[in-house]
């Protein structure tokens, strides 16, 4: 796995990349997430495509930097992917990642011809302080063992960055984005999500006219996690469908 970092306008993306596809998937984590969060779907997907794993401005090995807020993070993650030249590209994205992407694919029709959204904020409207207290809860219904990487990433991203992250993706709705959105569209969901509630998943998909919603049973917020083979088999199938 091939690693490398992109600077601009003062932030910094992190990127691992693999794989040999034709076609480029890219993979974004969410609110006090980092690469790690992939690490069960990674190697399935390269199978048959060109995978870059992402971290951003102020998360895992992209960290000690202020986080960007969600259009500033698209607008970097937008501009990476110019510099890359990367057409034809499949972008996932969780939760806070979701929504940096609805923001990328607004920004880049040209570029992002499949767009999956997995617990994707962006129509979350709630105080920080509120959506704090549903984290805890959050981790106890996901995979356990994965709690102490949750904790680790946390502690590296820091809670000024997660705080500033978090009102601003609650303070930001995607409505002004998705009427620019041409990408063909998978909305997956964990039917326990208690951070971003599925109602919230059925909105999106409504708000979005063409794209399909598959809801991951027992799984909660963290799906690629809780459930990773129905999570990359969608992603997998979605990706290379014409």
């Amino acid at each position: 796995m091939a690693q490398s970092v992109f600077e601009h306008q003062g932030a910094r993306l992190h990127v691992e990349h693999s794989g040999a596809g034709e076609r480029p998937v890219v993979l974004i984590h969410g609110l006090s997430g980092s690469g790690r969060w992939w690490r069960f779907n990674v190697n399935a997907l390269k199978a048959h495509h060109h995978v870059y794993t992402l971290e951003l401005s102020g998360y895992g090995r992209a960290r000690r930097q202020r986080a960007l807020g969600v259009r500033e993070a698209a607008a970097l993650v937008a501009a990476w992917l110019e510099h890359e030249n990367l057409q034809d590209v499949a972008l996932v994205g969780h939760s806070m990642g979701g929504h940096v992407s609805m923001h990328v694919a607004a920004r880049c029709p040209d570029r992002v011809t499949r767009l999956v959204l997995v617990c994707a904020s962006g129509l979350l409207r709630a105080n920080a302080a509120r959506t704090a207290l549903h984290l805890p809860r959050a981790a106890l219904l996901g995979n356990r063992r994965f709690l102490s990487t949750i904790l680790l990433d946390a502690a590296l991203a820091g809670p000024v960055n997660l705080w500033r992250n978090a009102v601003n993706l609650l303070n930001d709705s995607v409505q002004d984005a998705l009427p620019g959105i041409r990408a063909r569209t998978l909305i997956i969901w964990g039917e326990r999500d208690v951070l971003v509630p599925l109602p919230l998943g059925q909105l999106l998909h409504e708000a979005l006219p063409g794209s399909r919603l598959e809801v991951i049973p027992r799984a909660g917020h963290i799906v690629m996690v809780d459930a990773p083979a129905p999570l990359t088999a969608c992603c997998a199938l979605f990706s290379t469908s014409r």
